[in-house]
């Protein structure tokens, strides 16, 4: 699966952008700061996920230079070849005014013409992006690992991605309710729908969060092993919220580390815990206003030795875990789909010290539609660079670099 031609109108830096992609060779955006590389890659991670991973606001997408405009917008077009087809997918982005010259975001999504949903499109390009920010899959916050999750299951897997948007519009309004039964305002038999949609769709994301994190556990401890020299064995601790019993023999499989991902679980057998759950932490969470359990509080720890590697790892070990996590969530795609997905590195290789560059350097070649952003062209072998299509990227243009 590759992008064939990416076409840009007034998104970020690009007031007009129409570029060809090469289809053999990785692609290098070089130049300064500040210049539109990292929206170009934004770009093609905004066409496959429909949200950026640079700003929660998709209204600063828009090219500033509209904001004059009676009707500011942003267009991203773009054809697809995968799968022995060829899919033209087109998102804009405009601000349009109500009678009360309110301004209101809206998002209009065409496959090959033809108004769609986003769920409709999404997994029709798929991306793996690796930032230098990503040491926070080690270091920041649970928020972050579940983002990483949610965002990779959600490009293969569209029942996920349907029980996640139905999980995150029914949390905030069970929220509601138990704040306002908080102030005795309603009773609690009100809480039985919520729980009940609340269930459906959470339990369906344990268990496949669980059965992901197995197979991704495999490709990135051999990666791993294979930076480290054997030195060194990484493993995922995925830990759930609640404690879901596994299918097989009822027996707990949670302990101190986390849910035993060589277990099957399915979401037949996760919901009824999971409403047990619920209903056991009903007054707390009445008291608080708030759900204490689900996945939304779900967390993956990456453990180096059996060791957290969040808390007792170095610099470079979190590098190099990372490292292996995202060839490991490129390799799993691959396999899930049966085409590679798109890679897209920001400033990642600057980053890296030289066995590592190294590393991720021979397993980018024409097989996988690579971008790599950098300031430093020579920081690149001389090898790697004869076989890339070096772009220079300047004021919102790109043009070959010889």
């Amino acid at each position: 699966m590759r992008i064939e031609h990416l076409s840009l109108t007034n998104f970020r830096n690009y007031a007009r952008l129409e570029a060809t992609l090469p289809a053999d060779k990785p692609i290098v955006l070089y130049g300064s700061n500040a210049q539109g590389k990292t929206s170009l890659l934004e770009a093609i991670y905004y066409l496959a996920t429909s949200r950026s991973p640079y700003t929660t606001s998709d209204r600063q997408l828009i090219h500033w230079r509209t904001e004059g405009d009676p009707l500011p917008y942003a267009r991203l077009d773009a054809e697809i070849h995968g799968a022995g087809r060829v899919d033209r997918l087109e998102l804009t982005l405009m601000l349009e005014q109500n009678a009360s010259a309110v301004a209101r975001f809206k998002k209009v999504v065409r496959l090959n013409g033809v108004d769609k949903r986003v769920m409709d499109v999404l997994g029709l390009v798929r991306v793996v992006l690796f930032l230098p920010q990503d040491l926070s899959l080690v270091e920041g916050s649970p928020s972050d690992r579940r983002r990483f999750m949610n965002t990779t299951l959600s490009q293969v897997d569209a029942d996920y991605y349907a029980a996640l948007d139905q999980y995150e519009k029914i949390l905030p309004q069970r929220n509601a309710l138990l704040r306002r039964l908080s102030e005795r305002r309603g009773g609690s038999g009100e809480l039985a729908f919520w729980d009940e949609q609340l269930v459906q769709a959470g339990s369906i994301l344990v268990a496949q969060r669980q059965r992901f994190l197995r197979e991704l556990e495999m490709d990135a401890q051999r990666a791993h092993l294979e930076l480290t020299g054997s030195q060194e064995t990484l493993t995922l601790s995925y830990q759930p919220s609640f404690a879901p019993t596994a299918s097989d023999n009822g027996q707990l499989s949670f302990d101190v580390l986390g849910l035993d991902l060589h277990r099957d679980l399915n979401p037949d057998a996760v919901a009824p815990q999971f409403a047990d759950r619920l209903r056991d932490e009903e007054a707390e969470s009445i008291r608080r206003g708030v759900t204490l359990s689900g996945p939304h509080r779900d967390e993956l720890r990456l453990l180096i030795n059996g060791r957290d590697a969040g808390l007792y790892g170095s610099r470079g070990q979190a590098r190099t875990a990372v490292m292996a996590l995202k060839l490991a969530e490129l390799q799993w795609m691959h396999q899930r789909t049966g085409e590679p997905p798109i890679l897209l590195l920001d400033e990642v290789i600057a980053e890296l010290d030289a066995s590592r560059r190294a590393y991720l350097l021979e397993r980018i070649d024409g097989s996988v539609q690579s971008l790599l952003t950098t300031t430093e062209l020579e920081i690149f072998t001389d090898s790697f660079v004869e076989r890339a299509a070096v772009w220079r990227v300047q004021e919102g243009q790109i043009s070959a670099y010889v």
